[in-house]
């Protein structure tokens, strides 16, 4: 049964004040993440200057093999908990199931332990069988699990402070563990490494804090309304689960892995884009140090990319949303102001790899001696405006539930990317890096533009679900 809507019932924020709450929440997110940066970047600088140099590689490891397999299984969950709650709360409700995420959550991280405890020999391996390190390893990324899921949950309900806090939080109290040892309150490369596993339950504190108040709930002014709907919205806290159980469907655990698993594999593309070069340069370079030499490179994209996880955060239900209540208008406006930004961005960049980049390289940055070509720079800050963009458009099919259609295309340019990288058509193999890597982001980011210009969106029923 429908009711008109009286004057005291929830109304959704006007557009400049959706605005402005989205570009408060990038803003304290992108303050959060920059900060994040700054102190994970002093965490592994203070243990290198106190681990030896076998020590800290371990430990540098340690970190880059965690950091990969929690973004492949961990962030699709943050990214389907966002885009649920917000298109649900877009339209007025106020209960979310949490069942089926958990229940993915808990299947990827059991996964991933039976993987762990399978491999454990290559591990150890990999850790030159210093065994305290495969279990911080294991630990960790279980602990990461919790946290990730906090994250979507913060990040679908519009608390961006919190989700800042949370992650802020977590790079400090990762700091707290080497600054110990660094003052002689603790010793060796494992008490370093235990602050990557503390970490996420540290900063988990942040948690209750999103509990202390109501959530408002944002209901379309010119949408209909159903009287257990009315209720749910005026009514005070204790009362929504009763009238919400007939509102929504919840999300299917059939729909919700499929999501997951698309998810899964945009993840796991974007970490070849990123990591695939050094592996295939470190197999077959007669020169041993130029896989390092990649590395240094790729981090002119890396850098940039994990400070836009901030933007993409709170793009996601940003668009979700807009999708919902306002339609494909000011959905595409908002798509339209971050890529013009982001390519503002990337040409800034660009010309100043351009003009200074060869130098800040060998001189400032590493100190390395080699010769880096300033065109080949300027191409991989080419291929970081294209792969930014390439992530605004990736939210937007994740908005209008089109995940299958965008894992499609982040597979083909990896697989493309990767399989360029064995073809001896340069034969220079750091330049091969810097031309592949800017024409597999522009050929990723044709596609997806391709799609986002493809036509309607999904039906509400598909988004809501």
């Amino acid at each position: 049964m429908s009711v008109s809507r009286t004057p005291s019932a929830a109304k959704p924020p006007t557009e400049p004040a959706a605005k402005r709450s989205y570009a408060s929440g990038a803003r304290i997110l992108s303050i959060g993440i920059a900060s994040t940066g700054l102190l994970t970047f002093a965490y592994f600088s203070i243990a290198s200057h106190i681990l030896g140099e076998g020590e800290a590689k371990r430990v540098d490891l340690l970190w880059s093999i965690m950091f990969v397999i929690i973004s492949v299984i961990y962030r699709p969950i943050e990214q389907l908990l966002s885009r649920t709650i917000a298109g649900r709360r877009a339209r007025g409700h106020a209960q979310h199931s949490l069942r089926v995420p958990m229940l993915i959550q808990a299947a990827f991280a059991t996964l991933f332990l039976i993987l762990a405890l399978a491999l454990k020999p290559e591990l150890m391996k990999a850790f030159d069988q210093y065994e305290p390190l495969y279990w911080i390893l294991v630990v960790g990324t279980l602990a990461y699990a919790a946290s990730y899921f906090a994250r979507g949950w913060l990040a679908g309900h519009e608390r961006f402070g919190l989700f800042g806090g949370l992650v802020l939080m977590e790079s400090t109290s990762r700091l707290c563990f080497a600054l110990a040892v660094a003052v002689g309150i603790a010793s060796g490369q494992s008490a370093v490494a235990l602050g990557i596993a503390a970490a996420p339950v540290v900063s988990l504190v942040v948690v209750p804090a999103a509990f202390a108040r109501r959530i408002p709930i944002p209901i379309a002014e010119d949408a209909p309304i159903t009287v257990d709907e009315a209720d749910a919205a005026l009514a005070g806290p204790g009362t929504e689960g009763v009238q919400e159980a007939a509102a929504h469907e919840d999300l299917s655990l059939r729909r919700g892995g499929r999501f997951a698993i698309f998810v899964s594999a945009i993840m796991l593309s974007e970490q070849a884009l990123l990591n695939a070069a050094v592996l295939t340069v470190d197999a077959t370079a007669k020169d041993v140090a130029l896989a390092g030499i990649v590395f240094n490179i790729l981090l002119i994209a890396r850098a940039p990319l994990q400070l836009f996880q901030a933007i993409q955060t709170s793009l996601l239900p940003h668009l979700t949303g807009l999708e919902a209540t306002a339609g494909h208008e000011a959905f595409g406006r908002a798509i339209r102001i971050t890529v013009l930004a982001i390519a503002a961005f990337a040409a800034a960049v660009s010309l100043a790899l351009l003009a200074i980049g060869p130098f800040v390289m060998e001189h400032v940055l590493f100190g390395q001696d080699y010769d880096y070509g300033r065109w080949g720079l300027a191409l991989i800050g080419v291929g970081m405006g294209l792969h930014l963009t390439s992530g605004a458009l990736n939210q937007a099919a994740l908005a209008r539930d089109r995940a299958r259609a965008a894992a499609g295309c982040w597979l083909l340019a990896a697989v493309l990317f990767v399989g360029w990288m064995f073809l001896p058509a340069i034969s220079d193999q750091v330049l091969r890096v810097e031309v592949g890597y800017a024409g597999a982001t522009a050929l990723l980011a044709a596609a997806l533009t391709l799609l986002y210009r493809r036509g309607a969106s999904p039906s509400a029923a598909t988004i809501a679900a």
